[in-house]
């Protein structure tokens, strides 16, 4: 398997949630490599000790992210390529949410799996979940057709891929109502709870006087811009941007993808240049 795969298992909000967040924002822009100290200070900036970012390090150091790399006389750490690779994809997802159009293609992955191979068989199901991928059978998942690289990259990556068929569809005619159908195949309370929970978070944002008349740059510019990154992040992974015709006429998605439009407009440049002050190089 590959060493790094998309964090899905950090808690938004949680010191390693927010130090992975920074890495991915910053640390490309800042020609792939941080003193220390700077990752400790920008932590700071949103409320976490020296020693527990130094624990979080750790931790990223075990999942592959990040290398320890001392340059002139400064310890500091730079990103893996597999973490560099990773944190494309996700840059991919994060700032271009999906839409599907009622007639887009779908993918079905059709996949039968010994028993004797069930831990491949759980990573593979885990995996196609995080991704966006909906359960149509046990051995049955769906996703949009625009996903199906990513599928591929999954099947390979577990070895999987002589055990599992593609398929590319025309949109799906269940017996029962599209919407009802799309609610067994995808969790989607479960779903429309996270975007109402960004909305309820991170509205704040935009209605503040800071927000509506544009944040300068200052550490509450960036902890309001990565603290929003850190919990909108995860959504753009599982919401796999279905048409509206498979929605509840209530989906929050709308409001909570154009809330993020709003803040990244708003907050990125400003936490950019907060972010080049401190450790002396442009990331903007």
């Amino acid at each position: 398997m590959s060493a790094v795969l998309d964090d899905m298992d950090s808690r938004p909000g949680s010191t390693t949630s927010l130090l992975r967040t920074v890495v991915g924002l910053y640390m490309r822009e800042a020609g792939g490599w941080m003193a220390t100290k700077d990752i400790v200070a920008l932590m700071e900036a949103l409320g976490t000790s020296g020693t527990v970012t130094r624990t979080a390090l750790g931790r990223l150091r075990k999942k592959g992210v990040l290398v320890p790399d001392t340059r002139s006389g400064l310890a500091g750490f730079t990103l893996t390529p597999g973490a560099a690779s990773m944190l494309a994809r996700g840059d991919r997802r994060i700032f271009t949410p999906r839409t599907m159009a009622p007639t887009d293609p779908w993918c079905l992955v059709s996949f039968s799996i010994p028993e004797t191979e069930r831990d491949m068989r759980h990573q593979l199901r885990r995996r196609l979940y995080w991704i966006g991928c909906g359960t149509v059978a046990a051995g049955l998942w769906i996703c949009p057709d625009t996903l199906r690289g990513e599928v591929e990259e999954i099947l390979a990556d577990l070895q999987l891929r002589s055990m599992a068929t593609i398929f590319v569809t025309q949109p799906p005619l269940p017996g029962g109502g599209l919407k009802e159908t799309a609610a067994k195949w995808w969790d989607l309370d479960a779903l429309a709870q996270l975007h109402r929970d960004f909305i309820r978070e991170h509205s704040s944002a935009v209605a503040s006087p800071e927000g509506s008349a544009g944040a300068g740059p200052s550490a509450e510019a960036f902890a309001t811009y990565v603290r929003s990154i850190d919990r909108w992040r995860i959504i753009p992974y599982l919401d796999p941007g279905l048409p509206a015709s498979f929605l509840p006429d209530d989906w929050p998605g709308i409001d909570a993808a154009g809330l993020f439009s709003k803040i990244v407009e708003l907050y990125a440049v400003p936490s950019a240049e907060f972010v080049g002050n401190l450790v002396g190089v442009s990331v903007t």
